[in-house]
C-alpha cells in the first residue's frame, strides 16, 4: 500500500495542474482588458504565480511554464509542442483562457526528477 501512496504522491496529476494554471491566469487577468504595455508583465506574472503554486505541491518535478497573451483581433495563432519523455511519470497541460479582448495560452511541462 505504501508503494501506491508514494506513486500517487509523486505523480503528475493533470487535473490539479490544470486548475493551478486556470486559477493563476484568473488571478492576474480576470478583470483586465488587453493593453499592449501590460502584456510583458502579465505573462511574467502568470508564469511566476503558476510556478510558485506548482513548487508548493512539493512533488519531485522540474517544471517548465510558458505563457502567450494575444489580443483578440481576428488573427490566427497556431502552436505545437513535442516531448520525448517517460509517459508514466512526466506530463503536460495547456490551458486556453479568454475574455472579450484577449487570449492567454499557458502550458506546463512536468518532468519527474
Amino acid at each position: 500500500m505504501d508503494d501506491l501512496e508514494d506513486t500517487e504522491e509523486a505523480a503528475f496529476v493533470a487535473e490539479d495542474v490544470n486548475n493551478i494554471i486556470k486559477e493563476s491566469i484568473d488571478s492576474i487577468l480576470l478583470n483586465a482588458s488587453y493593453n499592449q504595455t501590460k502584456v510583458a508583465q502579465w505573462t511574467t506574472n502568470v508564469v511566476e504565480v503558476t510556478l510558485k503554486r506548482l513548487t508548493a505541491l512539493a512533488k519531485p518535478f522540474k517544471y517548465v511554464v510558458t505563457c502567450v497573451i494575444m489580443q483578440k483581433n481576428g488573427a490566427g495563432l497556431h502552436t505545437a509542442s513535442s516531448c520525448y519523455w517517460d509517459n508514466a511519470t512526466d506530463g503536460s497541460r495547456t490551458v486556453r483562457w479568454e475574455n472579450k479582448t484577449m487570449y492567454c495560452i499557458a502550458t506546463v511541462f512536468g518532468l519527474a526528477i
